[in-house]
Formats: structure tokens, C-alpha cells, sequence
């Protein structure tokens, strides 16, 4: 197969996927053999993370390279919330669809409007939170479309492509989607460009929906669980209680770590069949994911909260003889890819970009880079939406807004509610890791470093239009 001149891009990503969850980072036991071989052809980012760690707003300003505060998707596309990713948007598969590529996308979506919010029978047959897009402005230039809404049944998934004619499939979601992903390679015009986005949905819960191939990898008393995981009772980051006991958790990390490891024999089979078709040097490989899972880590589950297990993500990126395999401390922010993959591969820019272009640290490793990257979270539940409305709040003025550097975590947090506390507090991430010790700050004037960062985040604030209460 013969490869065109113009570079292709293959993007892939899975869901609620947390940086430590990786072999080659020595922290997490999970076995990831293909993806350790992919890092040491690699750049490795070591401080790769999502601008907002939910599903929705991470997806949205991957490809827009925007902050959720402009893109409008600042929570999750759901029922009973008008949010969803507008046509109006210029994303990346917009610019690489008029540069030329075949673009294709395959998986989870997740940024249309819940068919649910506008009729009670849609013809897709969607439930809940899912949505089948149809052809037009609101695939954003994506030619090839084999994705869902919002479901989470990674056994028996379903999709969608140009008709409401909803498919159904019995192969676990990553098998199903990575064959599907390789036949877009095989099948596409090999005289011009491809770029395809690979949205995996595991490892996000339900966990125990794994090949139980995968599962059979690890043994539950071998599961070792991370020095911040302190309690046996376990919450989301709004406080609701979720299934307690040590027991229960470790079957759930013997379960993600399974996906992860299924995920990494799928990634394997997409390295193979580039090789085998000369694909390999020609073509940009990014794997990452939208956030990370927090797994008992600090008393919490799933995501949603300033942690580095719920912030932080993996991120490599290979493109073989034009960028050279190594670790780099540089700062990466969701809003940071698109630009900077855009500019890889020689393409423009659009003017509505927040996001930094950071291709020359990569290609040319030139020293520097961001200082900081902004990071927000917003109360988005339609009933706590309902009382901040009831009350006369913005919503959207309350959570938390957070500056990340490589070395420290600056957080204000004001709560899903509007009578929470407010609190503001300093991470050293190089002496406290783990996250175990923060300093609670109450006046930052003349404080060394959080006055500094507290400077740096109301710029922020003031720049995104955010209405972050100050």
C-alpha cells in the first residue's frame, strides 16, 4: 500500500484511562506490552492534562482547541441539559476534511444533544444520553462516521453511520471498533491522506465488561492498591456513596486494568497492520484518553476532581525519523492537541483557537513551553442545576478552577452547591505525590507561591469569561 506524501494522522483515545495506568510509567501494575514498545518509539508526555476531566467538555476542546467556557460544553451531554457541540464550530476533522484527508471517526462521540431532550421516540431508537448524529455540520467534516451517542454497554455495543438504522454488535467495543479502524485503512484511497479518530470506551465503567481473557491475566490477591487509596468507603465527587470495601475495589482495578491490557493487545494489532503495509513511517500516532478514574484514590470514584488520577492522562505521540523518541516534562492541555497536530502536519491554524501550538517543543525540542495549564470543573447535574436556578446562581460560577505547573497544583473550589464551603489549596506534586498533604491556603498575599499562582488563575478566569465566583 502506497503512502501519500502528506502525513497520515491516526488519533486514538480511551475513556476514563488515567495516566498511571500504563506500564512504561512504573506505577500502576498493569500489563501493557505493546504500548511500552510504542513509548520507546515515542515522545512521552509526563505532564499530559485534560482541561476539564468529564467526557463532553475533554471532546469538545480536543477538537476545537478551545476551553469548554467558549465551546459551551462545560458538562456532559445529557438528559435534560441543553449542551452539545455546536455546527458553528471549526474542529480539526473540519480542517483536515477541506485539506484533503479522508477523515473518519469510530467510537464513542459523545458531543450531539441526548435524542431523548427533543422527542420521546426517536426514530434511532436512542435511549438515555445517546444520540445518533446525522451526516452534515454536526459530524464536523468527518466523511466516515461509525459512532454512538453515550452508551455503556461494551459487550453489546451498538452504532450508527448514515442512517438511524441502529447497528448491533456482540464483540467487545475495542475488538469491534479496532476492526473497524483497520478497514478504514485498508479500504481508503491510498493517493491521499487519512486521518482517523479512535474513541475506545473502555476502560470507563462498568468495569466487569471485559474478555474475560483479559481478566484471566491478573489474580485479585496479587492487586496492590495506590498509597493515597486510606479508606474503605468510597463516593463521586458530589458525594453520593458508591459500592464500599477493599474487596470490591480491587475486583474493580482487576477489571480496568484488564480493559487496559485489552486495549493494549487492540492498539498492537493497528501498530501491525501499519507496518505490514508501509504505513508505518508516513503516519502520526497519537494514544491518550479524554481523563483518568480515580479508583478509592483519596475515597473517590470515577472523575471530576482536581487529583492527578482523575487530571492526568497518558499521551504518546511517534512519528518515525521527524521526531526523536524521549520523556518531556512539557505541559500539555486538551485545548494544546489540535493546534499542534494541525501544525505537524502543515495545516492552518483557525484564528478561534485557545489552545497553544506546541509542534516545535516536539519536533524540534526546542526548551520551554507552557508555564501552566488551566483546568475547570462546573456542577452540571440537571437536579443541582435546578437548585442553583431556583436560587438565582450561575452554576457555572461554582465548582472549581485549578492552575497546573510541572511542579505544583493551585485549586479554588467552591463546591456543587451553593451554600459549600469555599476552599483554596496548594499541591507540591514533587514532595507530595500522592497529593496526601495540601496546604490550605487562606489569604494568598505574600505567600510565595500561591500568590503567584492565584495571579495566574484570575488572569485565566478574567480571559476565558468564566464566571467563577473571586
Amino acid at each position: 500500500m502506497e503512502s501519500p506524501k502528506q502525513p497520515n494522522l491516526i488519533y486514538l483515545f480511551a475513556d476514563q484511562w488515567r495516566r498511571q495506568a500504563v506500564g512504561y510509567e512504573g506505577e500502576d501494575e498493569v500489563l501493557t506490552p505493546n504500548i511500552d514498545a510504542f513509548a520507546e518509539e515515542s515522545v512521552v508526555f509526563s505532564n499530559a492534562v485534560t482541561c476539564s476531566p468529564l467526557c463532553s467538555p475533554h471532546r469538545a476542546s480536543l477538537l476545537t482547541g478551545r476551553y469548554p467556557m467558549s465551546t459551551g460544553v462545560y458538562t456532559n451531554c445529557k438528559i435534560g441539559v441543553d449542551v452539545m457541540l455546536s455546527p458553528d464550530e471549526i474542529c480539526i476533522s473540519d480542517v483536515l476534511a477541506e485539506a484533503g484527508y479522508d477523515t473518519g471517526y469510530i467510537g464513542k462521540w459523545h458531543l450531539d444533544l441526548p435524542e431523548l431532550n427533543v422527542t420521546d421516540q426517536p426514530q434511532s431508537g436512542a435511549n438515555g444520553w445517546d444520540a445518533f448524529t446525522p451526516s452534515g455540520p454536526k459530524r464536523h467534516g468527518f466523511q466516515y462516521w461509525y459512532s454512538y451517542g453515550a452508551w455503556d454497554e461494551h459487550l453489546s455495543p451498538h452504532y450508527w453511520q448514515d442512517s438511524p438504522k441502529k447497528i448491533k454488535v456482540n464483540t467487545w467495543s475495542v475488538k469491534h471498533e479496532t476492526d473497524k479502524a483497520i478497514d478504514f485503512m485498508r479500504d481508503h484511497d491510498s493517493g491521499e491522506p487519512f486521518a482517523l479518530f479512535v474513541s475506545w470506551n473502555p476502560p470507563h465503567s462498568p468495569f466487569d465488561q471485559v474478555p474475560d481473557k483479559y481478566k484471566q491475566l491478573y489474580k485479585l490477591d496479587h492487586i496492590t492498591l495506590r498509597e493515597n487509596v486510606t479508606q474503605t468507603h468510597f463516593k463521586v465527587h458530589t458525594g453520593e456513596p458508591v459500592e464500599d470495601g477493599v474487596k470490591e475495589l480491587k475486583e474493580k482495578q482487576l477489571n480496568y486494568f484488564a480493559a487496559i491490557t485489552g486495549i493494549d493487545d487492540q492498539f498492537g494489532r493497528i501498530l501491525q497492520f501499519l507496518k505490514e503495509n508501509q504505513l508505518e513511517e508516513n503516519t502520526v500516532v497519537v494514544l491518550t484518553s479524554d481523563h483518568g478514574e480515580m479508583m478509592g484514590s483519596h475515597g473517590l470514584m470515577a472523575k471530576h476532581v482536581w487529583y492527578e488520577e482523575s487530571i492526568g492522562v497518558p499521551f504518546c505521540i511517534r512519528w518515525p525519523k521527524v521526531i526523536a523518541p524521549r520523556r518531556t516534562d512539557l505541559l500539555l492541555n486538551s485545548v494544546d492537541i489540535m493546534p499542534t497536530l494541525l501544525r505537524m502536519l502543515q495545516l492552518d491554524i483557525p484564528n478561534t483557537v485557545e489552545g497553544i501550538d506546541l509542534s516545535d517543543y516536539i519536533i524540534e525540542e526546542k526548551s520551554g513551553g507552557p508555564e501552566e495549564a488551566y483546568i475547570s470543573a462546573y456542577p452540571g447535574r440537571k437536579e443541582v442545576i435546578e437548585v442553583f436556578k431556583d436560587a438565582g446562581i450561575d452554576n457555572r460560577a461554582f465548582g472549581w478552577r485549578a492552575i497546573r505547573t510541572q511542579q505544583f497544583m493551585y485549586v479554588i473550589h467552591h463546591g456543587y452547591a451553593p451554600d459549600d464551603e469555599s476552599i483554596r489549596l496548594l499541591y507540591d506534586l514533587a514532595k507530595d505525590k500522592f497529593q496526601l498533604d495540601p496546604e490550605r491556603i487562606e489569604f494568598t498575599p505574600n505567600h510565595p507561591i500561591a500568590d503567584v499562582l492565584d495571579r495566574k488563575l484570575r488572569s485565566w478566569i478574567e480571559k476565558m469569561k468564566d464566571p467563577f465566583l473571586l
